[in-house]
């Protein structure tokens, strides 16, 4: 049994009902004030990075680039409805609608919300913007088992139990694509791959995706997140319902999946701890495998722990400027275990993170950090420095 202890500053609710500072909308990818000066709302944030590997025995050039850069818009049609985009622009040439929803409120505490939507799935799917994690790169887990950045078509409802302290998330949605042409998910990556992105998606099974977050304890946020369905396929396209043998293939195609989370994240006194669990059971793995010639596991695990402690909090100088060294311990592993395959160890990761964040103004870091990565195919470790700036405005 793995514990974790988890941490963070507590980031308030998403399109809230309540009064006071709950008014301001939270789309999880950052405050966007509607009805503060205008209906209208703009606001985004930039992420420019250096990756430079480095080993004794090879020589590698170092990479640069503008990792992503982010405009979020934002519409208040009413006291009740309101919409919410997020455009993105990746590696300087890459263009993605990365959010795009109504909100409704239709009482209190509960809000309709349609559109294109983030799947609420352990911490920096919601919350990854660059000034809210430590580290250059977000964490792997949140890219190999959750596919950061996840967000597909659908609707459902999301609001705030004050009473019990608890923030939940319910919503239909589209689920992931395996097979276009060809498989798209593997043992590498595992999911990541099959994310439709609302790029003329397509629906074969409705997904169920839903979190619960407790926040009655000043400083700390535990969430528990659920992903419940299958793969969409092109195959059942145009598919007679009588073509046994078509219908055969395209049901070998589908894959299911069903992923839990747990999270947490506290600040006590400049110290903050945060944590992450993350398993996944896929059905149907031996037989896509096959159809697919593909290596995908059937069950899927990762966590991290990671501490940070703001040194220059005792100093009056500046009360804005803030100095976070930090470390993160991360496992992750799409081979957890497999089905009708043998389990390729390289898929077993291992990495520890520690660096430097520094707040040089509210919205504003200069991070750096080292990097050890090793699985558990290779000998030693390999080592990667990270250098980047991120802004959030």
């Amino acid at each position: 049994m793995i514990r974790l202890i988890f941490s963070s500053l507590l980031i308030f609710l998403l399109f809230s009902t309540s009064s006071s500072a709950q008014d301001t909308l939270h789309q999880n990818t950052g405050e966007i004030l509607l009805g503060q000066g205008g209906n209208m709302s703009i606001r985004g944030y930039a992420q420019i990075d250096y990756n430079q590997k480095i080993d004794s025995d090879i020589r590698y050039n170092g990479a640069l680039d503008v990792h992503r850069f982010v405009l979020f818009v934002g519409y208040k049609f009413s006291d009740k409805t309101s919409f919410i985009s997020e455009l993105e622009v990746e590696h300087a040439n890459e263009f993605f609608v990365e959010q795009a929803f109504l909100n409704h409120n239709i009482s209190r505490g509960i809000n309709f919300r349609a559109g294109m939507l983030l799947i609420p799935m352990g911490i920096v799917n919601e919350y990854h913007e660059p000034t809210t994690f430590h580290g250059v790169e977000r964490p792997n887990l949140d890219k190999y088992i959750v596919p950061t950045t996840w967000r597909e078509i659908g609707a459902g409802f999301q609001g705030n139990i004050q009473n019990a302290n608890l923030k939940y998330q319910a919503y239909v949605v589209n689920g992931f694509k395996s097979f276009d042409v060809e498989g798209l998910l593997r043992g590498s990556d595992g999911l990541r791959k099959g994310r439709q992105k609302g790029i003329k998606s397509i629906l074969s099974h409705p997904n169920l995706s839903g979190k619960v977050s407790y926040y009655g304890i000043k400083s700390l946020n535990i969430g528990a997140s659920a992903y419940l369905g299958k793969t969409s396929s092109t195959l059942y396209n145009n598919l007679a319902s009588d073509a046994d043998s078509l219908t055969k293939n395209a049901d070998s195609s589908v894959v299911g999946v069903n992923m839990v989370g747990l999270d947490a994240r506290y600040e006590i006194k400049g110290v903050q701890i945060r944590g992450q669990y993350i398993f996944a059971i896929l059905s149907n793995t031996k037989e896509y495998n096959a159809f697919t010639n593909a290596d995908l596991g059937n069950q899927m695990q990762g966590y991290y722990v990671e501490l940070a402690y703001e040194v220059m909090q005792h100093l009056k100088s500046d009360a804005k400027t803030k100095l976070y060294p930090f470390v993160r311990i991360e496992n992750y592993n799409t081979h957890y275990a497999v089905e009708g395959l043998t389990e390729n160890k390289a898929y077993n990761r291992n990495e520890i993170t520690t660096g430097l964040t520094y707040k040089i103004h509210e919205g504003v870091d200069l991070k750096a950090d080292m990097q050890f990565l090793d699985n558990d195919a290779i000998a030693k470790a390999t080592k990667q420095l990270n250098i980047g700036v991120g802004v959030w405005f």
